[in-house]
C-alpha cells in the first residue's frame, strides 16, 4: 500500500509539472491571432472592400482570394465570417450570403 502511494504522488507530482509547462506554452486568452490568422482576416476584409456593394458566399470568396475550395476550408472561413459579422463589419442579407455593413 506505501509503495502505491508513493506512485501515485509521483505521479501526482508529474502531472503538476506537466500542467504548469502547459500553461507556460499555451497562448493566453487575451493574445492575438497567429499571424497567418491575421492575414486570412485581412484578406477577407480587403475583398469586401473592394466589392462593398456584393453579397459574396464563403465558397466564392475562396475563388475570388485564390483560396482552397475544399468543404474543411471553406467551414473554416464561414465561421471567420459569421466572427466578422459579429462584430459588425459584415451583414447577412442572406442564408449563407454576406455583405460589407455599410
Amino acid at each position: 500500500m506505501t509503495a502505491a502511494l508513493a506512485e501515485t504522488e509521483a505521479r501526482l507530482a508529474d502531472l503538476a509539472t506537466t500542467r504548469k509547462v502547459i500553461v507556460e506554452l499555451a497562448p493566453a486568452h487575451d493574445d492575438p491571432e497567429p499571424p497567418e490568422t491575421n492575414s486570412v482576416y485581412q484578406a477577407i476584409v480587403n475583398a469586401f472592400n473592394q466589392h462593398p456593394d456584393q453579397e459574396f458566399r464563403a465558397r466564392e470568396l475562396h475563388e475570388l482570394l485564390g483560396m482552397p475550395t475544399d468543404e474543411a476550408s471553406v467551414n473554416v472561413t464561414r465561421a471567420r465570417l459569421g466572427r466578422l459579422t459579429r462584430q459588425g463589419f459584415l451583414t447577412q442579407p442572406g442564408r449563407g450570403r454576406y455583405q460589407k455593413r455599410t
